[in-house]
């Protein structure tokens, strides 16, 4: 099958590796419908030193069941499913807590010997743990709204739910990528009466405001905080969510998030220390967030797809067919695109 392969910073090739196979028997094999570029994945586009062994990319994607191992109870072929961004087997004591991406018998795609997303087909491992099952046809219009359930869309959501967005509060958004407008549609979910989103793109922002936004502060650092205090009458937002990943924005974070206030962070961090110390200490700021565990909310917020209530499916704003992915990834690295989806 065609697969896509990073090599190093800037070098990805679509070529042919192994098709896969059921090599365990709580396997499943799939046939990628469609999927998509992460923006997690420009963190190793953009830095990733040349190899000789080059990994499978993509950790979302819809598929079609072909195949399954003799002890997969939940799926069968024919299924049209999707995968969240981690494979777990759902029974493990973390899973069973609601933190399937810390299962102690799962993975991330695409390294030691499992498929990516970014491909024609994969073998998933612990087939019942992982895949859930769409009530619609690979031919769906809801394809891409429901790819979101296997990354974006949750990570919005776990923001939300972690930082413990309540209705009638005001929440700060940071980021307009799509993690950043999920997070907005997620706050508009869970019942926040202000959102203001930070992001100086005006075409996601216009996005933003479709999903939820009632504000858009385009400004950074400090006069981006002024703004954010001005428009809370000095106090600051309940909540904010950090969708962004670098230490600016945390920081920036710490500025908008009013004295007892919570501040989630989602964004893939790219700096090795958390930049709250001693005044943030003392207006006592609770820091929470981590990585989404999207199996677990999968099912939560599927009826909200299905029902017509959010539209999670507009942050793609691109196609690509797999033999051009690597202009997927040219075209979110360069910001031509907000998120590309990848058609095999």
């Amino acid at each position: 099958m065609r697969a896509t392969l990073l090599y190093q910073a800037g070098d990805v090739r679509v070529e042919d590796v192994a098709d896969p196979k059921i090599q365990q028997p709580t396997d499943a094999v799939v046939r990628i419908v469609v999927g998509c570029v992460c923006g997690s994945d420009l963190w190793p586009y953009k830095s990733q030193p040349l190899t000789e062994h080059p990994r499978q990319m993509g950790h979302e994607f819809i598929g079609v069941v072909e195949e399954t191992g003799p002890e997969v109870r939940t799926v069968k072929p024919g299924d049209v499913v999707v995968a969240p961004f981690t494979y777990s087997d759902g029974t493990c004591e973390n899973c069973l807590r609601g933190l399937p991406t810390s299962c102690v018998h799962g993975g991330p795609w695409g390294v030691a010997g499992v498929d990516g997303g970014q491909g024609q087909a994969a073998r998933v491992p612990h087939a019942d743990g992982t895949l859930v099952e769409l009530p619609v046809s690979e031919d769906s219009d809801l394809l891409p709204d429901l790819l979101t359930l296997s990354d974006v869309l949750c990570t919005g959501y776990h923001a939300a739910r972690t930082a413990g967005v309540k209705a009638g509060e005001t929440v700060a958004v940071i980021g307009d990528g799509a993690v950043g407008l999920s997070a907005v549609t997620s706050a508009k979910l869970l019942g926040a009466e202000r959102i203001i989103l930070m992001g100086r793109h005006t075409r996601r922002t216009d996005l933003g405001r479709d999903f939820g936004a009632t504000d858009v502060v385009a400004a950074r650092g400090a006069e981006g905080v002024e703004a954010v205090r001005e428009l809370t009458g000095g106090s600051g937002a309940d909540r904010v969510l950090e969708c962004v990943g670098l230490k600016d924005a945390l920081v920036q974070a710490a500025g908008v998030v009013r004295d007892g206030g919570t501040v989630s962070r989602v964004g893939a961090p790219q700096y090795p220390e958390v930049p709250f110390g001693f005044p943030e200490f003392l207006r006592n700021i609770t820091l929470t967030g981590g990585v989404a565990p999207a199996r677990a909310y999968i099912e939560d917020l599927m009826p909200h797809i299905l029902s017509g209530a959010i539209q999670p499916g507009r942050v793609f704003d691109r196609t690509v067919a797999l033999e051009d992915v690597a202009e997927g990834y040219r075209l979110m690295n360069d910001r031509d695109a907000l998120k590309v989806i990848v058609r095999p």
